[in-house]
């Protein structure tokens, strides 16, 4: 049993905010513009695309013994941690990163992701001054809880209840 606090909130920042609206404005304007003017089957499927996204948006993190848990709008991604798992606040984790498949900022920045300081990583991420980077031998992963030192307290007391 782990101690202490293990869920985390994933706050947005403005970036993700302002990216998010802008991303609604550029395909929302479209949808209005192609339904009044007929394009149903066109604005359905944007309308598809977004819906989705939001979906995917990170909710929150939990942590327990070998898994972290990424809570999404409507599903929760299990991402596993074996040992042995070096966990770091490390603000701006993701700066410079070039994204390899994912999203860049629709209601979150989640992925695969690679910069030169990390190579490649997955990442569930809300706000970029919040990354905690996790590394295990799979890889590193970045997310961005409400709490970074508390959250990496929680990584190290769930870690090492996995025997």
């Amino acid at each position: 049993m782990v101690a202490g606090r293990t869920t985390f909130n994933a706050p947005w920042s403005w970036e993700l905010k302002a990216s998010s609206l802008i991303g609604l404005l550029a395909v929302g304007v479209p949808i209005i513009s192609l339904v009044v003017r007929g394009g149903f089957v066109v604005a359905t499927l944007l309308s598809g695309v977004i819906l989705t996204l939001m979906c995917r948006a990170v909710r929150g993190y939990e942590v327990t013994p070998g898994v972290l848990l990424v809570r999404r709008l409507l599903w929760t991604t299990r991402v596993p941690l074996p040992k042995p798992v070096v966990t770091r606040v490390q603000p701006r984790a993701m700066a410079g990163s070039w994204r390899l498949w994912g999203n860049g900022g629709f209601f979150a920045f989640s992925g695969h992701f690679s910069n030169a300081v990390l190579g490649r990583y997955r990442a569930f991420v809300t706000d970029m001054a919040r990354t905690v980077v996790l590394t295990t031998a799979q890889g590193a992963i970045v997310v961005s809880p409400d709490d970074p030192h508390e959250f990496v307290r929680a990584v190290t007391v769930a870690t090492d209840a996995v025997s």
